[in-house]
């Protein structure tokens, strides 16, 4: 996403929302884009943007580096860094005086028309809060808690409306000093619907996948990180599922995947839901968007060798709202696969999962947006000074992918 993606409507009637995101791994911008094509819906304006496009220096960029590559290479590292940021109190305050320098460009570079400002990162709230508090932004700001878990990092003095997942979500919030905390429901693709036989059928055709054996699709993120050699091996050594591997833009993964000729490999699938129509259950380990596609899907969720920091937090807490098997041991796995895939276990799970797309969290934002959320319409204290910095002038384009195969490439 560039700095300031605008509306493609070309300034139709409504509300205009401004939704803020940071690339770091796909689901965020897929959060983004469906929010912003439900508020479309609704008749508002949206502009998409993206704080790393923002942050001064480059320094958006540098962030995102850094994080991907403590996934990749230094896992431990970055599970001591989300450990240390859990329970250290002023880690939330330490992080908004770091992100003092980028207020002054967020000011400026939303337009002067924006009815509510939608946060769907965590530091995208440590910017956008004390701005709120401090008078400098007079629009109403909403996080989207887009992790089940509630790290201390999403929750900044001055945000109006919180929206959670899950009332498991909303006391975490709450115990975190977070304001008016609604459990509004999730957003994913509408393509994400439980399918008949037929389409299973015609998804396995589809896919080069047998017709006659329980699978198990294996994902790791777009960036595919995790231990996910080893999960593949582990559940086809349980006999009771054939893991269909997907490994995202990791294209060093897959290659490694291929050569093991675990189950079927695939690279990067950009039909999501039409390979989660091919299978019995999917095994993740972040709590991403991907786990929420499947739930909306009708798909049973098992955590399985979760990734550090996020993965393991959100493993708890969506095992905790009952919409996930949280599988801790190996010599677990096989019978969690077994029943997951036909026991009654299986039929609990998927009803919590599609409770979470009740509601829609769009129409939250759409309300706040017209101004009839009473809630969100809190006096502010005169601003104190004006910021002048420069917005940040980012061309928009898209970075490359890192180069794995995009076909659906299988391998028995």
């Amino acid at each position: 996403m560039s700095t300031l993606e605008h509306d493609p409507t070309g300034g139709a009637p409504g509300p205009r929302v401004v939704v803020i995101s940071a690339s770091a791994g796909a689901g965020h911008d897929g959060v983004t884009r469906e929010l912003a094509d439900r508020l479309r819906g609704l008749g508002c304006r949206v502009d998409c943007a993206d704080l790393a496009d923002v942050m001064p220096w480059g320094l958006g960029r540098l962030l995102r580096g850094t994080y991907h590559g403590l996934l990749i290479r230094l896992p431990w590292l970055y599970d001591g860094l989300f450990t240390i940021g859990c329970r250290f109190s002023e880690a939330a305050p330490a992080t908004r005086g770091l992100l003092r320098p980028v207020r002054g460009r967020m000011l400026c570079s939303l337009p002067p028309d924006t009815g509510v400002v939608v946060s769907v990162y965590p530091i995208v709230s440590q910017v956008l809060g004390p701005l709120r508090r401090e008078g400098l932004l007079t629009t109403p700001v909403v996080t989207y808690l887009t992790d089940f878990a509630v790290h201390p990092i999403w929750v900044s003095p001055g945000v109006d409306v919180h929206c959670a997942a899950h009332k498991t979500s909303r006391a975490q919030a709450v115990a975190l000093g977070a304001r008016d905390v609604r459990v509004a429901g999730r957003v994913v693709s509408p393509r994400c619907r439980p399918p008949s036989a037929a389409d299973r059928r015609r998804a396995r055709d589809h896919f080069g996948l047998p017709t006659g054996e329980r699978l198990a699709l294996l994902v790791a993120g777009s960036w595919g990180v995790g231990q996910v050699a080893a999960a593949a091996r582990e559940i086809a050594a349980t006999g009771e599922a054939v893991p269909v591997t997907v490994c995202g833009r990791n294209a060093a993964l897959y290659r490694r995947m291929r050569r093991a000729r675990t189950g079927y490999v695939f690279g990067w699938v950009s039909d999501m839901p039409a390979l989660m129509r091919a299978v019995d259950v999917l095994v993740e380990n972040a709590g991403g968007l991907t786990a929420l596609e499947a739930m909306a899907s009708g798909l049973p969720v098992l955590t399985y060798r979760p990734i550090p920091g996020h993965g393991k937090a959100n493993a708890v807490a969506m095992a905790e709202a009952g919409v996930v098997r949280l599988v801790r041991r190996r010599d677990e796995l096989g019978a969690a696969l077994a029943e997951l895939a036909d026991g009654v276990r299986a039929g609990r799970q998927r009803s919590a999962g599609l409770a979470l797309f009740e509601s829609d969290p769009a129409a939250v934002i759409a309300s706040i947006a017209r101004g009839a959320d009473p809630t969100t319409a809190r006096p502010t204290p005169a601003p104190t000074a004006t910021a002048t910095a420069p917005t940040a002038t980012a061309p928009t384009a898209t970075a490359p992918t890192a180069g794995a195969p995009t076909a659906t490439a299988r391998q028995r």
